[in-house]
């Protein structure tokens, strides 16, 4: 079926190069004749169009495309909240429940004469397209996501703007910590893959990293500061993932809300507290939280963000369908959306990184 019209969709948290996929897959549509539309927040511009004064669908053109490679956010919105495969639905006797509203998105799609949707997004994104897929929907994935967890690819991108920042922050947490010997704990995003936490700790020499991967023991961390106290060194600097847990716990949940992914946070807070009491050294925690999120896109994520999306332009135009463009070094390659949403990627416990951190006497807290 020859492609006429596409839509673009941009899911889940914002993360730095989205607005680059939206250039890159815009001017490679356009220079095939074909014409683009730009759906608010996700899906919402769909199935809530009275909720914006635009009717929910943008034209994207050369000119509203124009100067955005280097501005985070994106230009359409996006949303976590509303998941349209378990979408909150109000009952006449004014209870709440859990809708699939998958099937109204395909027949919206078609009525705006749509032959096939660019999705870019994380795992939870990417799973809605492979349900639209399999319900008739022509689709193409783009992977997004600063926590590195979506599998088949090597990176997605806006993970390296994070971590990047990230890393500038821990720099700069060095000096302070040192000039008032304290331990300062620093939370990061990640969910429950330790990928932010793991790379910044390294690069910005932690003396502890704690990620979900491996369940830290409290105690081993506080003989780690007790050491560092021994050989003169008074302060210490722990990276946390927000997915960390203490061995036989579990993840520091704040809220879980209906079709809404439960959101972690305050596993920062709880080891900073914890260790002020097994040690007596002053502890600080700073959460870097959305922080990660915002911001210009390093010159790494803006460049995959621009490949992913002419490759996802040139997915359609060579036929494909139920895919997501990976990047598999120096190529972009196809996968489909089923093998890259089946699984989460975690940190592998034998992976280099860890073993660097481990040769380089980082503790893990195991």
């Amino acid at each position: 079926m020859s492609i006429k019209r596409i839509a673009l969709s941009t899911g889940g948290g914002d993360a730095p190069g989205l607005n680059a996929v939206i250039r890159a897959a815009v001017h490679a549509a356009l220079n095939r004749g074909w014409e683009c539309i730009g759906i608010r927040e996700g899906f919402n511009g769909l199935l809530f169009p009275e909720r914006y004064s635009d009717g929910g669908l943008i034209p994207l053109t050369s000119n509203s495309i124009r100067g955005i490679t280097h501005l985070g956010g994106t230009i359409i919105g996006t949303t976590n909240k509303g998941n349209p495969m378990k979408m909150p639905t109000q009952r006449e006797d004014g209870t709440w429940y859990e809708k699939d509203r998958t099937d109204d998105i395909v027949q919206l799609l078609k009525k705006q004469n749509i032959d096939a949707l660019i999705s870019i997004g994380g795992d939870g994104s990417l799973t809605i397209a492979n349900a639209l897929f399999k319900k008739g929907m022509r689709v193409v994935g783009v992977p997004k996501t600063i926590d590195n967890d979506l599998d088949k690819t090597v990176i997605t991108f806006g993970f390296d703007t994070a971590v990047s920042f990230a890393t500038d922050c821990v720099d700069r947490l060095h000096s302070t910590a040192e000039a008032h010997q304290r331990v300062m704990v620093v939370e990061v995003m990640g969910r429950y893959a330790g990928w932010i936490a793991l790379n910044t700790g390294v690069s910005g020499t932690a003396d502890v990293i704690l990620i979900p991967e491996i369940p830290y023991d409290i105690e081993r961390i506080a003989e780690k500061i007790r050491q560092r106290e021994a050989k003169g060194r008074h302060f210490s600097i722990i990276v946390v993932a927000e997915g960390a847990k203490p061995k036989g716990g579990t993840h520091s949940v704040v809220s879980k809300e209906l079709g809404r992914a439960e959101r972690l946070g305050g596993a920062g807070e709880t080891v900073a507290r914890e260790l002020q009491e097994k040690t007596g050294k002053e502890t600080r925690t700073v959460v870097l939280g959305h922080l990660l999120r915002g911001g210009t896109p390093t010159t790494f994520d803006r460049l995959i963000a621009l490949r992913f999306g002419a490759a996802a332009v040139r997915a359609l135009d060579e036929g494909q369908n139920g895919i997501m463009v990976a990047l598999d070094p120096p190529t972009v390659r196809y996968v489909p959306l089923e093998q890259a949403t089946n699984r989460m990627k975690t940190v592998p416990l034998d992976c280099d990184t860890i073993l660097t951190a481990r040769d380089l006497g980082i503790s893990f807290g195991d």
